[in-house]
């Protein structure tokens, strides 16, 4: 190794348990700070629209509602990026390596899982799914409610019921691979 790697792996090992703290801290917000919000306001205002679903107040609640998720998930995106920098420095720094049989489950779930479903979760919420620029967008050709709009709507709401199940047993199970190491 190098003399710069040493010094930075030196400097990781010395503030290993603010890496961890930061770690932990990141993944809270990652897993929960969407939840409350899907299951308590979006979940509902969409159960009630699908019950009724030309009610225009009905949807006129279901645009509104989609549209602060986005606006939400904000935390979750910034929270994502910062678990895995401070995931790398754990598994740079830690006594744990990929040899460790918990600690490569833990990193295939991320890979497989929560990378894809992030990626998909980002561009919904921020980039072209966007629902309130889409609106704009399309208000400004003078579209009442375009059918664009109506698709990145059903797209996101798609998205977060395939995906909302494997996020809860998948985070759950690496919340448990972390904490219990059980292999």
């Amino acid at each position: 190794m190098s003399t710069m790697q040493d010094a930075v792996l030196a400097w990781l090992q010395s503030h290993y348990l603010q890496f961890k703290f930061a770690h932990l801290l990141a993944a809270m917000i990652w897993l929960w700070s969407t939840s409350v919000a899907y299951l308590h306001y979006l979940l509902p205002i969409m159960r009630q629209w699908q019950q009724s679903p030309a009610d225009a107040r009905l949807i006129a609640r279901r645009n509104w509602a989609m549209e602060r998720f986005d606006e939400g998930a904000t935390l979750e995106h910034i929270a994502f990026p910062l678990l895995l920098t401070t995931g790398l420095c754990l598994l740079w720094a830690g006594p744990w390596g990929p040899q460790s049989l918990w600690l490569a489950l833990k990193l295939t779930l991320v890979v497989l899982v929560f990378l894809p479903i992030e990626c998909c979760d980002y561009w919904l919420a921020h980039g072209s799914g966007n629902k309130a620029r889409v609106r704009r967008r399309e208000q400004c050709a003078g579209a009442a409610l375009s059918p664009r709009y109506e698709a990145a709507i059903q797209r996101h709401w798609w998205f977060l019921i395939a995906s909302t199940p494997a996020i809860v047993a998948t985070g759950l199970s690496v919340v448990y691979l972390a904490v219990v190491k059980p292999m």
